[in-house]
């Protein structure tokens, strides 16, 4: 099991330092302009040494980022649970989600922006919109999937449509909305950046898109690369945390929690 666990972290470990190592490689063995294609030490010195603004950005922007996820998780387990009560509410409002979800953030933020004066308010709804749907399409899914033979003894000693929902379907979704949030985690700060590009907003309380979008204009490429590396590190902490929340939750007692062996 010490073995399995080692390999996982290891593998991809050891993969990313030789793309790491190839890239620097390539940079320097071609000259490769720094305005073109920084190497990643160039990145890592640029993110060292920009740190004090970039990391206000980034505050900025994780801000965002898990108020967003906070109220998508609450919004959608409760919507979920609705849903389970009365399949003429799921019926009426599910069809809406949907087309929530499946329209383009970058087309109707825009509109967000307008609408709301508040700039935060604005890139916190952008941000939701785009975490909200996985994680009430899985719950859902869980509250609909539990067992109807553990239902019918529920019902046979006499519980309540209340402790059917809180002793069985609720523990029986809990996998289902934790894979929701992993998910709808990264959701929320892609949501989040989109919306702070279409924003635009500057100064120094600014996101890390603007950080973006303000060094490519000065042709600073270094320094947009180093955002783009705290956006994507920040986004794999995300994941990598409510992974360790969903192991910790289910490790006793799911199948999902438990450590595989290699293949």
């Amino acid at each position: 099991m010490g073995a399995a666990r080692l390999l996982r972290w290891l593998a991809p470990t050891l993969l990313g330092f030789l793309f790491l190592a190839g890239w620097e490689w390539a940079v320097r063995a071609n000259e490769v302009p720094p305005f073109i294609l920084p190497g990643p030490v160039l990145i890592a010195q640029t993110l060292a040494r920009d740190w004090s603004s970039l990391s206000v950005s980034l505050l900025v922007t994780l801000q965002i980022t898990f108020a967003a996820l906070a109220v998508a998780a609450s919004l959608g387990l409760l919507l979920a649970v609705l849903f389970a009560q009365s399949r003429v509410v799921e019926m009426s409002l599910f069809p809406y989600a949907v087309v929530l979800q499946v329209t383009p953030i970058v087309a109707i933020a825009p509109l967000i922006i307008i609408w709301v004066d508040d700039v935060r308010a604005a890139l916190l709804i952008c941000a939701w919109i785009v975490a909200f749907f996985p994680i009430l399409s899985n719950t859902t899914v869980g509250l609909n999937s539990t067992d109807r033979n553990l239902e019918d003894l529920f019902r046979l000693y006499g519980a309540s449509r209340w402790q059917v929902l809180w002793r069985l379907k609720l523990p029986s979704a809990m996998p289902y909305f934790l894979a929701g949030l992993r998910i709808s985690g990264g959701l929320a700060l892609i949501g989040a950046i989109v919306a702070e590009f279409v924003a635009g907003t500057g100064g120094r309380a600014s996101g890390l898109a603007y950080r973006i979008l303000e060094a490519g204009y000065q042709l600073q490429i270094p320094r947009m690369f180093a955002a783009l590396v705290l956006v994507s590190g920040t986004g794999i902490a995300i994941f990598l945390a409510l992974s360790l929340l969903s192991h910790l939750l289910l490790r006793r007692w799911h199948e999902s929690a438990q450590a595989g062996e290699p293949r």
